[in-house]
């Protein structure tokens, strides 16, 4: 069976299929899509965003489709960037620009945390997973996973704000961990799981 990703971020995709190993399923993204609708991520949380997307490509791709949204939430800054993580230094780039949004990004959390000692650097990521087919909603699952907002960018796996994501139990972070060990703990990883049975469901 296809399972459609609404994405267009091929790390993200690449995660996505090694944490979904194992199932009968054929994944592709967006990028095999091109004519799909823009999806507009206006949602307050990333469950809402999540739907939105899994929804929309289903109803247009009339097949198994999963929307997931994810991002880091800061405690010092009220969980900021949040839902805006992707775009949180301003409109995010496209995908052969990824990195540099990346960076921008990277480099706006480290001054609006410039001066709080490490202690007070507490984050967590989140992610929403919905799954949706040409008749709706088949279901969503979540997950979290906790760590601290380091001084510098540290390791060259990952994206988004992993280099700058520190878990404290390896004194290292995401990027620098790579994905065996992140793929074991991570926001997404977590999510996928509680996916996984839920597609296990939905195959039968």
């Amino acid at each position: 069976m296809d399972l459609v990703v609404a994405t267009k971020n091929k790390k993200k995709l690449q995660e996505i299929k090694e944490i979904l190993k194992g199932l009968d399923l054929k994944i592709t993204s967006l990028v095999n899509y091109p004519k799909t609708p823009r999806i507009v991520e206006n949602g307050k949380t990333f469950r809402e965003n999540a739907i939105k997307k899994a929804v929309t490509i289903a109803k247009f791709t009339r097949k198994l489709s999963m929307g997931e949204d994810s991002g880091l939430c800061v405690d010092a800054l009220g969980g900021k960037p949040g839902v805006y993580s992707a775009r949180f230094s301003g409109k995010p780039a496209g995908r052969t620009g990824r990195d540099k949004s990346d960076e921008k990004n990277n480099q706006k959390l480290l001054k609006m945390l410039k001066g709080l000692p490490l202690k007070k650097r507490k984050a967590h990521y989140h992610c929403a997973v919905a799954l949706a087919d040409k008749d709706g909603l088949v279901g969503v699952a979540e997950g979290t996973c906790g760590g601290l907002i380091g001084f510098e960018k540290r390791g060259n796996f990952g994206f988004g704000y992993d280099p700058l994501f520190l878990i404290p139990r390896y004194k290292k972070t995401f990027a620098e961990l790579g994905p065996r060990v992140k793929h074991r703990m991570s926001h997404r990883f977590r999510a996928l799981l509680e996916t996984k049975k839920l597609l296990a469901t939905y195959l039968k």
